[in-house]
C-alpha cells in the first residue's frame, strides 16, 4: 500500500481486468488444490489398503501355524518367527497384562491398550499406526488373537509408503503452482478479450461526456450481456438526444411565445408611465389590456411549469375513480365558464394513475371545448367502457378542426390561424397528451358528426 501526504496508507486499487484475472486464478487454484488433496488422500488410502491386505494374508497364514516361545540365554522369552512370515513384516507376541515377547533379533513393538484387549479376548482384532511419519519406526500394526491371554502383532514398516507420499505431495504442489500460474496468465488474456467491448463502451461514454455529442453509438455484436449493454447504451443516448431536442425546442418556443405579451405589456406600461394626463377612458383600456396580458402570461407560465413536470419522478400510481375525477373537473369548468352548458353522461370507472394529473388533463379538454364553443354553447361529456379500457369523449359545437390542423393540435405551442385571436398558450392539449401517455393511454382529435370537434381519451382499465 502507498502512503498519502499525511502519512496514512492509501489502499492499492487494482483494475477490473486484474481483479477478474485474480478471481479466475483463485478459482482454478482452489479447484487444483482440492483435486490435489483428494488425489493425495486417495493414493494414501490405496497404499495403506495394500499394506493391510498383506498383513491380513500373513494373519491368515499364522492362523494355521503354532505360535511358540523360546527362552533366551539371559532367561527371558522371545517369540519364534513362523516360516511363513515375510521378510519385511515384524512379529511379536503380547499378553493381556502387557508383557511383550518380541523376535530375538527385532526391537519390541509398543503394545497399546487395544492390543491388550485383543489378547484378553475383548476384541477380535485391532489395526493402528505407531511411530512418527517418515521415521524408521513408523509401522502399521495388525493385532490378532493367538490363544488364551495371547495376541500376535504383525508390523509393516511404512517408510516406503511415506517416501512415496512425500514425492507425490511435491509433485502435486508443483502441479498446483503451475496450474495457478497458467490460470493467471490465461485469465488475464480472457479478461482482456472479454472486456474489449466494455472498453469501447467506456470510450464512447467518455467521448459523450467530453464533447456533449449524443449522436455517438457503440457497435454491439450478438445477443449476450455485453451486446445488450451496448444496445441499452445506444438506446439511452437516443433518449437523451430526443430529450435535449425537445428541451431546446421548448425553450425556443417558450421564448417566442413570451416575447409578444412581454413586448405589449412593456409598451402599455411605458405609455402609462410617460403620459400622466392620459384620458381616463384610454387609461382604463390600457389597464384592462395590461390585466389581460398578465393573465395570459400567468397561464403560459403555469402551462410551462406543468410541462416541466415531465422530468420529475412519477409517484406510485393508485386506484382512481375516473368518473369522480371527471365530475370534479366539470364542477371547476362550470365555475370558470358559467355561460356554457355541460351535458354529462358518466359511467363509474376505475383506472390506475394520478388523480391530480388526470383532473388537469380533463379540465384542459373542457376549457378547450368552451373556448371553441359559440356563446352560451353546449359541451357534451361522455365516459363509457370501451373494450379493455375507458373512453372519455369531449365534444363542442364550434367550427371543428380542419384536416390540416388535426395532426398538430397536440403539439406544444401549436395554434391554428383561427386560434391566434383567442386567449391561450397553445400548451393545454400538449399537457393532455403528456398526461394521458404517461398513464398508458392515447388521445385523438376529430370532427364529430353534425359539426364540432370531438376529442377522445382512452385509458386502460384497472
Amino acid at each position: 500500500m502507498s502512503r498519502r501526504s499525511d502519512g496514512s496508507r492509501r489502499p492499492i486499487r487494482l483494475s477490473f481486468r486484474t481483479r477478474l484475472a485474480l478471481v479466475a486464478a483463485s478459482a482454478v487454484g482452489v479447484a487444483v488444490a482440492l483435486a490435489s488433496v483428494a488425489s493425495f488422500f486417495l493414493v494414501r488410502h490405496q497404499l495403506l489398503s495394500q499394506v493391510d491386505a498383506d498383513l491380513r494374508r500373513q494373519a491368515v497364514a499364522l492362523a494355521h501355524t503354532p505360535i511358540g516361545l523360546v527362552q533366551l540365554p539371559d532367561g527371558t522369552f522371545a517369540a519364534r518367527a513362523p516360516r511363513t512370515l515375510g521378510g519385511l513384516i515384524n512379529f511379536q507376541v503380547v499378553r493381556d497384562d502387557g508383557t511383550i515377547y518380541p523376535l530375538d533379533t527385532n526391537k519390541p513393538i509398543p503394545a497399546s491398550a487395544v492390543d491388550r484387549q485383543v489378547a484378553g479376548g475383548q476384541l477380535d482384532s485391532a489395526r493402528h499406526n505407531v511411530g512418527s511419519t517418515g521415521g524408521s519406526d513408523h509401522l502399521r500394526i495388525l493385532t490378532i488373537p493367538a490363544g488364551r491371554d495371547l495376541a500376535v502383532q504383525l508390523a509393516y514398516p511404512l517408510s516406503a509408503v511415506d517416501h512415496t507420499l512425500r514425492d507425490l505431495g511435491l509433485v502435486l504442489l508443483a502441479v498446483a503452482l503451475a496450474g495457478i500460474a497458467l490460470a493467471l496468465g490465461l485469465g488475464y488474456l480472457v479478461a482482456q478479450a472479454a472486456l474489449r467491448p466494455v472498453q469501447r463502451l467506456t470510450a464512447a461514454a467518455e467521448h459523450v461526456a467530453a464533447t456533449q455529442q449524443l449522436d455517438a453509438t457503440i457497435e454491439g455484436h450478438g445477443h449476450d450481456e455485453l451486446g445488450r449493454l451496448a444496445g441499452s447504451f445506444n438506446a439511452m443516448l437516443t433518449a437523451l438526444g430526443a430529450s435535449r431536442r425537445q428541451q431546446t425546442q421548448l425553450v425556443a418556443d417558450a421564448g417566442h411565445e413570451l416575447r409578444t405579451p412581454l413586448t405589449s405589456l412593456r409598451t402599455n406600461i411605458e405609455v402609462l408611465a410617460k403620459v400622466p394626463d392620459l384620458p381616463e377612458s384610454d387609461r382604463g383600456a390600457l389597464l384592462a389590456d395590461v390585466t389581460g396580458q398578465l393573465e395570459e402570461l400567468t397561464t403560459l407560465v403555469g402551462d410551462l411549469v406543468e410541462l416541466a413536470r415531465d422530468e420529475d419522478p412519477i409517484p406510485e400510481p393508485q386506484d382512481v375513480r375516473l368518473d369522480l375525477v371527471v365530475e370534479r373537473a366539470l364542477e371547476r369548468a362550470r365555475r370558470l365558464a358559467p355561460f356554457a352548458t355541460f351535458d354529462a353522461d358518466i359511467q363509474p370507472g376505475l383506472v390506475r394513475g394520478q388523480p391530480v394529473l388526470l383532473e388537469r388533463a380533463v379540465l384542459n379538454l373542457l376549457d378547450n371545448a368552451v373556448k371553441w364553443s359559440p356563446p352560451r354553447g353546449r359541451v357534451e361529456v361522455g365516459l363509457h367502457r370501451n373494450g379493455a379500457g375507458w373512453q372519455l369523449d369531449v365534444r363542442d359545437h364550434g367550427p371543428g378542426i380542419s384536416a390540416d390542423d388535426l395532426p398538430l393540435v397536440f403539439d406544444r405551442f401549436y395554434r391554428s390561424a383561427a386560434a391566434r385571436a383567442l386567449p391561450g398558450s397553445g400548451l393545454g392539449l400538449a399537457i393532455v397528451r403528456q398526461v394521458v401517455e404517461s398513464h398508458g393511454g392515447t388521445v385523438t382529435a376529430g370532427t364529430a358528426s353534425g359539426g364540432g370537434a370531438l376529442l377522445s381519451v382512452r385509458l386502460p382499465a384497472e
